[in-house]
């Protein structure tokens, strides 16, 4: 929950802003200012203030506890022209929200962290348990000291500026606990390793590893917990890095096992006793056989999404046994965003674009693609480019680099998956990888809202190139979108070496069509040169177009409207304003 205090006039009216916008993420504070401060302090996550920042500095000083405990806090100016993250910039999330309210209130948002100033990812934000030397490390990045980035297990990390020194995709366990990396210096660690972090070190525990528990009824908690407890430390292992407790279903509301769960903070994840039946294991038994039918839970629960087992099924103390469980290590998942950039205009690439711009280790991309966006990449960012034609490469490359566990961003001009490099990519992926598609505005959305409103009912997108389609597929899907009176897009349309494509592609249109039908062409759309034409398919001018160019061809209802192109969305509408459609 987020408090919201103000004091004047001017700063409740931007309170009010806030809490119409989000109605369900707000609380208003009244009274007494100081009164009003420390109760939100007390109660809420986070906290916006319309105040002075010298006055929230006195009214807070006396609250803070610590940077694992404080709520973030932001003041926002009298006059609204700043958004300062004042208080818990990284634990506290006011970084992020100084960023939210100045974006809704339309104020600068002022964020003075170290590490988000230099746009460094800060260690305590990735999203991964953190120990050791954070700010040390922290320091030294921002120094530009280097620092070793040892990953004892994959784990898609976004663009740090280190030397990456090791990648593990094997096991690499110990008994028992160690400390340092043996490297020296300044070093990042990513381990599920139950490890003691070196003087200059930080670790980052990754959620690598499920525990199968299988249990009795009526077991208490406080055994399944010291039974897990023992056996993650008996193998070296760290509790923090426990993703779930998994178990049979027929276990899902085992009180003891219920509770176990939530004192480790991880989900209860059950499966059927058919699911886990299925699952080979090395110590089958005939006791949970007989149970809940099937004759493995710990092990079949913790090896059913796949992975290494690293600790086999053991019982607990209690006679007779009144749990189990299983530890295994689930190989780490790369991640593959497939992220379409739109027509080329920076304020239509989306929000959701450049965040994932910006949690990419590795981006791939054409040259020319990756030249507009280079600037929104955060340091470090190692960068695969390649030239025209070689799309398939690209595509074998991003996916291989998230098969290796990194955090890997494939770009495309408009919307990936248009003509675009999500389903070359999607062709060369398969399960064992997490892959996020980011749309993007089209090259005929671009276009259409230059032109006015082409595609205001059914429409086609058709590509004109017969390099990767013969040209009889495509003349066939040109006649079927004629004959069916659908506004069409061409995309590439014309090249050098292609140029009798598009007049026969308008011929096969106007033998349906009155010549007077409207069709635009609009090149480079929201970009500075943009241009565009509204003309007929009696008095298109092929030869003017290029791969840079989108050609639009209304249907049989599509007018021209005040100098725009519109298509009806209903075929029974009219013009009744007889509006030339020649001009």
């Amino acid at each position: 929950m987020i408090g919201l205090i103000s004091a004047t006039a001017a700063g409740a009216a931007a309170r009010d802003r806030l809490a119409a916008a989000w109605p369900e993420r707000t609380r208003l504070y009244g009274g007494p200012v100081a009164d009003a401060v420390r109760a939100a302090f007390a109660e809420c996550e986070q906290v916006v203030c319309f105040l002075a920042t010298g006055a929230v500095v006195r009214l807070v000083a006396p609250l803070l506890g610590g940077k694992a405990s404080d709520p973030g806090v932001v003041c926002v100016d009298e006059a609204g022209r700043f958004a300062v993250s004042l208080v818990g910039g990284h634990g506290g999330g006011a970084n992020e929200l100084a960023r939210e309210v100045g974006g809704l209130l339309g104020a600068r948002p002022v964020v003075t962290t170290a590490t988000d100033a230099v746009d460094v990812p800060g260690l305590d934000t990735l999203g991964l348990p953190v120990e050791g030397a954070v700010a040390a490390v922290s320091r030294a990045l921002l120094d530009g000291t280097p620092v070793a980035l040892d990953r004892e297990v994959t784990w898609p990390l976004p663009a740090l500026p280190v030397a990456d020194t090791h990648t593990y995709t094997h096991t690499r366990t110990g008994t028992g606990t160690g400390t340092g990396t043996g490297t020296g210096g300044y070093a990042i660690r990513v381990t599920d390793r139950d490890v003691v972090p070196g003087e200059d070190e930080v670790l980052l525990r990754p959620p690598t590893l499920v525990v199968g528990v299988g249990a009795s009824r009526g077991v208490p908690a406080e055994e399944v917990l010291e039974l897990v407890g023992d056996a993650l430390r008996d193998a070296g292992l760290s509790a923090a890095s426990v993703a779930a407790l998994a178990t049979v279903d027929a276990k899902a509301g085992e009180p003891g096992v219920v509770a176990a769960a939530e004192r480790l903070g991880v989900p209860l994840v059950t499966y059927s006793a058919a699911q886990l039946a299925r699952v080979e294991v090395p110590n089958p038994s005939a006791a949970p056989l007989a149970a809940v039918g099937t004759p493995s839970v710990a092990e079949a629960a913790a090896l059913l999404g796949g992975g290494e087992l690293l600790v086999p099924k053991r019982k607990s103390a209690a006679r007779p046994a009144g749990a189990t469980c299983a530890v295994v290590r689930r190989p780490g998942r790369g991640r593959l965003a497939l992220v379409g950039l739109g027509p080329g205009a920076r304020d239509l690439l989306t929000p959701r674009a450049k965040a994932e711009l910006r949690r990419a280790s590795v981006l791939v991309g054409l040259d020319q693609y990756v030249a507009q966006i280079r600037d929104l990449l955060r340091p470090g960012t190692r960068i695969l480019e390649s030239g025209l034609g070689a799309e398939e490469e690209r595509a074998r490359t991003a996916v291989a680099e998230a098969r290796a566990g990194h955090a890997v961003a494939l770009i495309g001009s408009g919307d990936a998956g248009v003509y675009a490099m999500a389903s070359p990519a999607l062709a060369e992926a398969s399960d064992d990888i997490d892959v996020v598609g980011v749309p993007g505005v089209t090259a005929a959305l671009a276009a259409g809202a230059v032109l006015g409103a082409p595609l205001g009912h059914d429409h086609a997108s058709i590509s004109l190139s017969d390099l990767h389609t013969p040209w009889e597929v495509i003349e066939r899907r040109v006649r079927a979108a004629a004959e069916a009176d659908l506004v069409v897009t061409f995309y590439n349309p014309r090249s050098r070496g292609r140029d009798w494509q598009l007049p026969r592609a308008l011929a096969i249109l106007a033998e349906h069509r009155a010549p007077t039908t409207p069709v635009g062409v609009v090149r480079n759309a929201s970009r500075p040169d943009e241009s565009s034409q509204l003309t007929t398919l009696a008095e298109v001018d092929a030869a003017a177009v290029d791969m840079m160019t989108v050609v639009t061809v209304g249907n049989t209802a599509t007018r021209r409207i005040a100098g725009r192109m519109v298509t009806p969305r209903g075929y029974r509408w009219q013009d009744t304003r007889q509006e030339e459609e020649t001009r």
